[in-house]
């Protein structure tokens, strides 16, 4: 006697969702796909307009530790669908990639995410997945999901045998990633971290007239140090504050001190290639009557707009012997007064408490549905680590589905 294929809802339409679609389907499921808005991978269409970086050619050990320690399943996740294992994916759609020299791993510069969603989206097609768009998810009923065709307002219920949960986080809510979600949840008992933003920049209080003439401008090759950890690459001055790679990875670090209620201080590096000795020998050769700006130029290349930022951020006597301005030069203190606001992040920390999870992804009060994706409390910085934890544990939610599945 064959076993009859078993119809699997996904719900969200984002990578997580659609990779489980995707094994799912040449697992031999009947998979449907509910959406709510009107296409599907709008926040993977978005995260790739500042460079469409897939993953990372980090070694495995090292990549599972860009994963905060109380996400202890990650580990599994990259092993199951690992960096390479994306490479061969894009592959298998036609699309070829390539290693940055930071490690990112790109589509080749002939490739947007367009042409690799259409490609994917083809492929899903092709083994029979059904796409519902417009149909936003209302929450669970005793046997199913309660779902609303946002065209014409009218509700359904669907009861399939297996669910995967892919409804994203609560950043970019235009992309859908709102994080309503978590009210269904609350009723049937799950217990679900707050939301907080990841990948975001940090507030500064700037006086009016530093706002003013020092405006946007880019800080390169810089260290930026927060509670212990340091992290180089560029920053952007802001109006509020700070931007950059730098300052997102800080973000926990950030966001730990300021909910502490303890000083919340980024410790800025402006010369990190050089050691305190070397400044110093630089900053002890004679000014000849030459303003700090002026000296700061010629000895270091330190131009527009660090004088101002050095006035902005510290006291004069700071500055006033080669000493302190080498100590200042080195831990340049900037006092973060807050984080943007969560839709402004890149991510978000916060999700589905994983003690609410079994080992498959899997809702202990709910058997047979499963989570992947920004859902679940993970945080990770950008570089490629975000969509690979969004794949990895879609797929990863897949292989549980078949799993569940297969015992019933």
């Amino acid at each position: 006697m064959t076993n009859m294929p078993q119809e699997v809802a996904i719900i969200g339409g984002g990578p997580a969702g659609l990779l489980a679609a995707q094994h799912l389907a040449e697992a031999g499921h009947r998979v449907r796909v509910f959406e709510a808005q009107a296409t599907v991978g709008r926040k993977f269409l978005v995260a790739g307009h500042g460079g469409f970086n897939l993953t990372n050619a980090e070694p495995l050990p090292a990549f599972a530790t860009r994963y905060a320690d109380r996400q202890p399943g990650f580990e599994q996740f990259l092993a199951y669908f690992s960096p390479a294992d994306l490479r061969q994916w894009v592959a298998s759609l036609g699309l070829d990639t390539f290693v940055g020299t930071s490690g990112r791993i790109f589509p080749t510069a002939d490739y947007k995410p367009a042409q690799l969603l259409r490609a994917w989206l083809r492929h899903l097609q092709e083994l029979g997945v059904a796409l519902h768009t417009r149909h936003r998810w209302l929450g669970f009923t005793p046997k199913g999901l309660r779902l609303r065709d946002e065209s014409t307002g009218q509700e359904t219920e669907v009861c399939p045998a297996a669910t995967v949960l892919a409804l994203g986080g609560a950043s970019w809510a235009k992309t859908g990633s709102d994080g309503r979600w978590t009210q269904a949840f609350q009723e049937i008992g799950v217990r679900c971290v707050p939301f907080a933003p990841a990948n975001c920049g940090a507030e500064v209080a700037w006086s009016a007239f530093f706002r003013e003439k020092a405006g946007r401008v880019p800080l390169k090759n810089m260290a930026l140090s927060c509670a212990g950890h340091t992290v180089r690459g560029e920053i952007m001055l802001t109006d509020y504050g700070l931007e950059g790679t730098p300052v997102y990875a800080l973000t926990p670090a950030l966001r730990a001190a300021l909910a502490s209620g303890g000083p919340a201080t980024l410790l800025l590096n402006l010369k990190p290639d050089l050691t305190p000795e070397q400044l110093l020998e630089k900053l002890r050769k004679p000014r000849g009557g030459k303003s700090l700006a002026a000296f700061l130029e010629q000895a270091l290349r330190l131009g527009r707009p660090i004088p101002m930022l050095l006035r902005e951020l510290a006291p004069a006597e700071a500055t006033a012997t080669p000493e302190a301005l080498a100590h200042l030069l080195h831990h340049l203190p900037i006092p973060a007064s807050g984080l943007r606001p969560l839709d402004e992040a890149i991510s978000t920390a916060g999700g589905v408490a994983w003690d609410e999870l079994d080992a498959h992804l899997m809702l202990r009060r709910r058997p047979g549905t499963f989570v992947a994706g920004e859902m679940l409390d993970w945080e990770a910085p950008t570089g490629g680590y975000l969509l690979q934890g969004c794949f990895s544990t879609g797929a990863w939610a897949a292989r549980g589905v078949q799993a569940w599945l297969a015992e019933q």
